[in-house]
């Protein structure tokens, strides 16, 4: 694949036009990351996990970021942008020393989910090197955190756990000298574009900045030219490509919301069908779908933002080793996943527009791997869907009306005639959800999921649980606390008699002339009611 980069610098409103220089075309071949001088321990490190050759924007990247200038690199998802920055930043580690809680580097993403997807990366591209990667993000406990930060090198974190952790004075961002703004534009649309303006504040000017992001909306083009000196904009893509994969052979149908489920039921039974994410618009739709796949017998998990961190954790480990190979996810827990061999991205529900779509079905075909994206239009969405499709040149402008006994359906994916609403019983074989152990990260929120908050509770709760049906066997009898009670009567407090009962009791049932020689209580005046009557006086 050739392709070719645009060079320019980013004009401030000081300069003039002509002060810009002209346009470069920069071709790209296929080259290793040897070529470009690439550390040996990098190197090396890259090639035993199978990487070798450079992805265009790799190639058109690494040089300029390798001088330490700033730049902005634009292209689509799944194009190995993360070593396009990992690399350079692992090159220049050394040049300076490390200091406790004062990294060198600092990379800033959206979600959770894709910071620990860059820890991992830039650890295995520095598994020769003496570099210690830390993570910091919401959901998990601050100690460990905080006791990582006394040895690091370089951070991968969320803006808000940054931001706590430098109020708290646990994180000194003074010795930064490469700053890496990851998947910027999904950042600016969740909101967080005043915390990475806190954050580039905190941070020294002379520090070297890279810019990444697949759109480049009017607000990061503007930050880019308050907080970049100068950059050089990258594209990895000729300006008439299509913006979505060519590799992805993409399937549009109108379908009826009471048979989405069956017809995705079909659908997870294509041939040659692994790794799949299913995309909901909702955090209750996706529980609904993961519990409704199970229930068919599919190893299913839902991803999305009421789950407590360990329990998004451990979805992604069993999606990722297999144990799961659906993944039922919203936009935001899913922003920016890497996993290999996901064949197919379902979107469930149609996007809200045309960069959510492309965000979605840029799960896979990755890395220049073939993919399947299907896309289920209700007839509520026929006018967002026609936008997207106007928006991205599709060519799926009136979508088919389709059912789980549509033929069409089974002939455009390959889906066996025998396929029906239940996976056969000899398909079954991966070990679900239930096998991978939830880990204990100290969370720092509660968990709102139903499901989650079952799964977290522990021996103890459940063990409160259970007394009712296992006896008070094990256990001290609960000793009950003794109340004093005092009775009254007409306000003043009623003595007992000896036999237990009160004494004005015992008193009012006597005689009447036994009742009057006893000592007179104490009467409360009556108060003299108000008579509502009118007067009819003459």
């Amino acid at each position: 694949m050739e392709a070719k980069a645009l060079s320019m610098y980013t004009k401030t409103s000081g300069e003039s036009q002509a002060d810009d220089p002209e346009v470069v075309a920069l071709p790209s071949a296929d080259k290793t990351f040897r070529d470009f001088g690439i550390a040996e321990p990098i190197c090396a490190a890259l090639e035993a996990e199978g990487i070798t050759t450079a992805f265009p924007i790799q190639a058109l990247t690494l040089p300029i970021a390798l001088d330490g200038h700033d730049l902005i690199g634009q292209a689509r998802t799944g194009t190995g942008k993360t070593f396009a920055f990992g690399v350079p930043i692992l090159e220049r580690i050394e040049e300076t020393e490390r200091r406790p809680a004062a990294p060198r580097a600092l990379i800033v993403v959206p979600t959770r989910e894709l910071a620990i997807q860059v820890a991992d990366d830039l650890r295995m591209a520095g598994a020769n090197l003496d570099v210690n990667v830390v993570t910091l993000y919401g959901g998990r406990a601050y100690e460990p955190q905080i006791d990582a930060l006394s040895t690091v090198d370089i951070v991968v974190g969320t803006p808000g756990r940054l931001l706590d952790l430098v109020r708290q004075g646990h994180l000194k961002l003074g010795r930064i000298r490469a700053l890496v703004l990851d998947e910027a534009d999904k950042m600016l649309d969740l909101g967080f574009l005043p915390d990475v303006e806190r954050i580039l504040q905190l941070t020294p000017a002379a520090r070297q900045t890279m810019l990444f992001s697949a759109t480049m909306p009017g607000e990061i083009v503007t930050l880019a030219r308050r907080h970049l000196s100068r950059p050089t904009h990258i594209r990895a893509e000729h300006h008439d490509e299509p913006s979505h994969v060519p590799t992805t052979a993409q399937h549009v149908f109108r379908a009826h919301q009471m048979d989405k489920i069956e017809v995705l039921a079909r659908v997870l039974q294509a041939e040659g069908r692994g790794l799949t994410i299913v995309f909901s618009r909702t955090k209750r739709s996706a529980d609904q779908v993961a519990a409704t796949l199970t229930t068919k017998g599919f190893a299913a998990a839902a991803v999305h933002g009421d789950l407590g961190q360990g329990q998004r954790e451990r979805a992604m480990r069993a999606f990722r080793s297999g144990k799961v190979d659906v993944l039922v996810a919203t936009d935001v827990a899913a922003r920016g996943l890497d996993v290999d061999d996901v064949t197919h991205v379902v979107n469930y529900e149609c996007p809200e527009d045309e960069k959510a779509y492309l965000h979605r079905i840029g799960r896979t075909g990755r890395a220049g791997r073939d993919g399947v994206a299907v896309t289920f239009v209700d007839w509520n969405d026929l006018h967002r869907w026609k936008t997207i499709n106007e928006a991205l040149h599709l060519n799926f402008a009136d979508p088919i009306e389709t059912y789980s006994t549509s033929e069409h359906l089974y002939a455009q994916l390959r889906i066996p005639q025998t396929a029906g609403s239940l996976l056969p019983q000899t398909q079954r074989g991966r070990a679900g959800l239930e096998a991978e152990r939830l880990e204990d990260i100290g969370e720092t929120g509660k968990t709102r999921s139903r499901s989650a908050a079952r799964e977290n509770r522990g021996p103890a709760s459940r063990s409160r649980q259970t007394r009712g049906r296992d006896g008070d066997a094990g256990r001290e009898p609960h000793k009950s606390r003794q109340r004093a009670r005092t009775r009254t009567r007409a306000g003043q407090p009623a003595t007992r008699a000896k036999d237990g009962s009160a004494a004005n009791d015992v008193a009012s049932r006597q005689p009447a002339a036994s009742a009057e020689s006893a000592a007179p209580a104490t009467r409360q005046p009556r108060r003299r009611k108000r008579s509502n009557s009118r007067s009819t006086s003459e």
